[in-house]
């Protein structure tokens, strides 16, 4: 059993109201945090391991609650092109992908993840069994799911809706063997999550059998939520209500499931999904890269719904979410400082912990899972200090992370990756998108193309 002990470090600690910078010492066995004292003795943890952070900060590491680490390969591409995203670019690109190809590509998501001081992904997609071992073996945190539909999504794109039981069950299959293979693997490092994909896309009968079978294995569940107009248009011709409305007919809402983008909501929505203790995952920087995300963000912060922070697509640099998130939120009140940094950096740590159900993670406290960022407190952009947490969330950047540990155990060290060889996920990933770009671009010949570099 590994012991290190975090000597002389400033760590962000949430013993109060919000995150708070302390001095001390981090004792660490096994997999969790054991000690946190102020001072030290001369034979205090002499069986541990030292690891001087005087010149570093000790942070929770951050918890992506939303993201599709496969759709990378659309990095740089659907961000600049006009029409319907969803179904036109990132459901015929999961399916184009072979299966190595996607567990490259997911490979390097977890790269990019690890050097940003990422712990835990939440990561719902299709063909996830596919990929699912080469994002384990990375070592990181993993919520898995497989996103369930019994519309037939590959054919939404060209502006047709079908629905077909079969289509659904080979979903819900998918669904039953991630959990035998996958849930609770790696020591419970691993778990697998039940994903409807959206209202929109998932029936009365597809809805009713995926909360039966998430009570069956006592797993939790998540959804996108009002994303996209052409949603909110299907949803209102089948069932003549809003998503949120349709899920609450349902009974899908409750403090087990975890929401994804609201854009679409009411005020109306927030107020029920406040109600059912729905959590919601913003995923502000892939919502924002047409402008910022216009959605009812006043009435969520003012109804005291649980708000965690995801990447979704085309990146996995939670730095990112985090400054956009604030910066999407506080346009709910014009040119303001509220919210202020402490609680954007709470969205990607105790808040995604709480989305979760896991009060082990997201914070430093002794019991609480060793799942930790350190940062260079000698990087140019968190100096000047005045408020680490404030430089952080404001200025900071996947060059400020010297080190990221799970479960105890250094995925990077002091700037080296210690489980995955980085120059070789960079370019297997590279690889798998270019074919990927090749067959879409035989197979969708309506559908614009990106711009693709020629040397």
């Amino acid at each position: 059993m590994s012991r290190y002990l975090l000597r002389d470090a400033r760590y962000i600690a949430h013993d109060g109201a919000g995150p708070v910078l302390r001095a001390g010492h981090i004792a660490i066995e096994g997999s969790r945090i054991v000690a946190l004292p102020d001072t030290l003795n001369g034979t205090d943890f002499a069986d541990f391991e030292p690891v001087d952070c005087s010149a570093k900060a000790v942070s929770p590491g951050f918890i992506n609650a939303h993201t599709h680490a496969v759709l990378l390969a659309l990095r740089g591409t659907v961000e600049d092109i006009e029409g319907n995203l969803v179904y036109q670019y990132m459901v015929p690109a999961s399916y184009l992908l072979e299966p190595a190809e996607r567990a490259a590509i997911a490979r390097l998501a977890c790269v990019e993840a690890i050097r940003c001081g990422t712990t835990t992904m939440v990561d719902p997609l299709r063909h996830v069994a596919d990929y699912a071992p080469a994002m384990i073996g990375t070592g990181l945190r993993l919520w898995l799911a497989e996103s369930c539909a019994d519309a037939v999504t590959t054919e939404v794109g060209r502006g047709t809706y079908r629905f077909d039981r079969a289509w659904g069950e080979t979903f819900l299959a998918r669904t039953r063997d991630l959990i035998e293979r996958f849930h609770g693997a790696e020591d419970g490092r691993v778990q697998v999550m039940i994903a409807a994909h959206a209202p929109d896309n998932c029936s009365p009968w597809m809805l009713a059998t995926l909360k039966e079978m998430a009570r069956a294995h006592g797993l939790r569940r998540t959804v996108h939520l009002s994303q996209i107009i052409s949603e909110v248009a299907q949803v209102k011709a089948l069932h003549g209500c809003t998503s949120t409305e349709y899920l609450a007919r349902e009974g899908f809402l409750g403090d087990d499931l975890l929401a994804v983008h609201w854009t679409f909501c009411t005020e109306e929505d927030v107020a029920t999904l406040a109600a059912s203790g729905t959590h919601f995952a913003h995923s502000p920087a892939s919502m924002s890269v047409k402008g910022p995300h216009q959605l009812p963000i006043r009435a969520i912060l003012e109804s005291g719904v649980n708000i965690a922070l995801g990447t979704d697509n085309m990146t996995e640099d939670m730095f990112h979410a985090m400054k956009l998130g604030l910066t999407v939120h506080r346009g709910a009140w014009g040119r303001s400082v509220t919210p202020q940094p402490g609680r954007a950096f709470d969205y990607a740590t105790v808040n995604g912990a709480k989305a979760l159900g896991r009060s082990d993670l997201g914070r430093i406290a002794v019991g609480a899972k060793a799942d930790l960022a350190l940062f260079d407190l000698h990087a140019p952009a968190l100096n000047p200090r005045i408020s680490l947490v404030s430089n952080l969330v404001h200025y900071g950047h996947p060059g400020v992370v010297t080190d990221t540990m799970v479960d105890g155990r250094f995925l990077m060290r002091d700037g080296r990756l210690t489980t995955v060889d980085d120059g070789a996920a960079v370019a297997e990933a590279q690889a798998a998108t270019d074919a990927m770009w090749t067959r879409f671009a035989a197979q969708e010949k309506d559908i614009p193309l990106p711009q693709r570099d020629t040397v």
